[in-house]
């Protein structure tokens, strides 16, 4: 089936939709400047993720550490939405039931308002009391950048601060568990930009499957997922979520 068949099938799918959701990874943020992780461009070409994005890196060399992640907030100031976080966000607004799962930290579907965001992987600009204190939140937003001392000290112990990201080596937070399993019940389910390698967000889009979901994947290259989802799209997520909404537009104003 050529794209823009697949595309107002798509389409026809949504204009009856009441609840849905939505699962996207790195290649969402790509068209706002932001690199993939595991592309030839990507964050870790240059340095191993156990260098850097795991408990034992931070406590090793802190400093070294939050260099890094403030060099990726410095970046990602200058990054705005493109027209795929637009998209998404102006779906968010008009369907009944809608929640968007992200694996990305960079928090550009929120600043492009859309509602009802699970943050799987946490956000780059939140932080966290490395030692837990009592006394601290458990994740805290501040987009001071650039960071003035490194590490940073936490506010309320004057220990360290970590970045409010989850390393390798943790486990997801449960409630973000809970909540991305009980949105895969829902009628479409779209799984965008991302490798579908990473468990166990790579398993949403099977679980949707399983209960019943019109399951659709946008990526620029073949993933596991193609194999799994009903409606496979090729291509960049900006461009064919573009293309998915002005069908839906021309399909509820015919």
């Amino acid at each position: 089936m050529a794209l823009d068949e697949q595309i107002e099938q798509v389409a026809n799918r949504l204009k009856t939709a009441q609840r849905m959701t939505v699962m996207t990874g790195a290649g969402v943020s790509v068209a706002s400047g932001i690199p993939t992780f595991r592309g030839d461009e990507g964050f870790w070409k240059e340095v191993r993720p156990e260098q850097i994005a795991t408990p034992q890196a931070f406590r090793k060399d802190p400093k070294f550490v939050w260099d890094w992640y403030d060099s990726r907030r410095e970046k990602l100031k200058e990054c705005s939405p493109n027209r795929g976080h637009e998209v998404l966000a102006s779906w968010s607004n008009r369907f009944p039931d809608f929640t968007l799962i992200t694996q990305n930290v960079d928090g550009l579907h929120e600043l492009a308002g859309t509602k009802n965001v699970i943050r799987y992987h946490g956000s780059l600009w939140e932080v966290g009391c490395w030692e837990e204190c009592p006394t601290s939140p458990h994740r805290w937003e501040d987009r001071t950048c650039p960071i003035p001392d490194h590490p940073p000290k936490c506010p309320y112990c004057g220990g360290l601060i970590r970045p409010g990201v989850v390393w390798f080596g943790e486990v997801i937070d449960p409630e973000v568990l809970v909540m991305s399993s009980q949105a895969s019940r829902c009628d479409v389910f779209f799984t965008i930009g991302t490798s579908s390698l990473v468990y166990p967000a790579a398993g949403l889009v099977s679980d949707a499957k399983d209960h019943g979901a019109f399951t659709v994947e946008i990526n620029t290259e073949s993933t596991p997922s193609r194999e799994v989802v009903d409606v496979s799209l090729v291509g960049k997520s900006e461009n064919v979520l573009d293309q998915i909404e002005l069908a839906l537009s021309r399909s509820v104003s015919s």
